[in-house]
């Protein structure tokens, strides 16, 4: 055997004995049985570009968690269950504002559940009202009812489109536009006041869909909106705060419980209209 075929033939007994270090065939086997590609992406670990392989489960799981909660919105709202579907859109917020700060907690932030957490509230806080809505009393109103339903939608959309393309560079204490989850509560809060005060179905009159309509195109319009809003997550949770916050946070507990529906219908309104407000009264002064 000559020298030059001595070192064609080295290199690749080394890959075979890596890959036999590294890959067991049992492993293999299981990967060849296994449909599903394993993803794989790219991160910087000191200065140096490495693959990845897996996906970090914890703070995937609150995103799931969110991306139910809408989709059991729809299948409540088209049921007629619009209690129970405005109910289950707060609770996607809840699992929503959780699963980014988990990921910085526990330091589980990756590209995969990021464009995760985009495409659920993109279901969740865009396709989701939208629908509880037009299956509420839009859909009496014909092509104007429907209109006005994927307004917001596409609004929702945009503004998400939006949102990731400026990740990194935008101010993070600030949303440029109204954020799709509060959008999503001002829809939610107010099927849920109308469910309290029996306006549903038969009780749905023509004037109140047309309000409902223009309510929801608004709220759509206000999430593309080139106005400030502030993100609070400059709030330090794992700091010491002074003990009549916490007084405040319970007197807050309890001014929800009195009537749930119409208070989170104000807070949602009052941070909607708060943007443009704001983006007036700087120009005024």
């Amino acid at each position: 055997m000559s020298d030059q075929q001595k070192e064609t033939n080295v290199p690749g007994e080394n890959q075979s004995a890596g890959k036999s270090n590294t890959e067991s065939p049992l492993d293999i086997g299981i990967e060849s049985l296994i449909l599903i590609d394993e993803h794989e992406e790219e991160i910087s670990v000191d200065g140096k570009t490495v693959r990845r392989r897996g996906i970090y489960l914890l703070p995937n799981l609150f995103t799931t968690a969110a991306l139910f909660s809408g989709f059991y919105a729809v299948i409540s709202g088209m049921n007629g269950k619009f209690e129970a579907a405005a109910v289950a859109i707060f609770i996607a917020m809840i699992f929503d504002g959780l699963d980014g700060r988990v990921a910085r907690l526990t330091n589980t932030q990756s590209k995969f559940g990021a464009e995760y957490d985009s495409l659920a509230d993109m279901v969740s806080f865009g396709v989701t009202p939208a629908l509880v809505m037009f299956s509420w009393g839009l859909s009496a109103l014909g092509k104007f009812g429907w209109t006005c339903a994927f307004i917001y939608v596409a609004c929702a959309a945009l503004r998400l489109a939006k949102f990731n393309t400026q990740i990194g560079l935008a101010d993070k204490n600030y949303f440029s536009g109204l954020a799709s989850p509060a959008a999503a509560a001002v829809i939610a809060g107010g099927i849920w006041v109308c469910h309290d005060e029996g306006w549903i179905g038969s009780q749905v009159n023509l004037e109140l869909a047309i309000i409902g309509a223009c309510l929801t195109a608004l709220v759509g319009f206000l999430m593309i909106l080139n106005v400030p809003y502030s993100s609070f997550k400059g709030l330090d949770l794992k700091g010491r705060v002074p003990f009549v916050v916490m007084i405040a946070v319970v007197v807050v507990f309890g001014l929800v419980q009195l009537d749930p529906a119409r208070v989170l219908l104000g807070v949602a309104l009052t941070y909607a209209l708060s943007g443009p407000f704001m983006a007036l009264y700087k120009k005024l002064k």
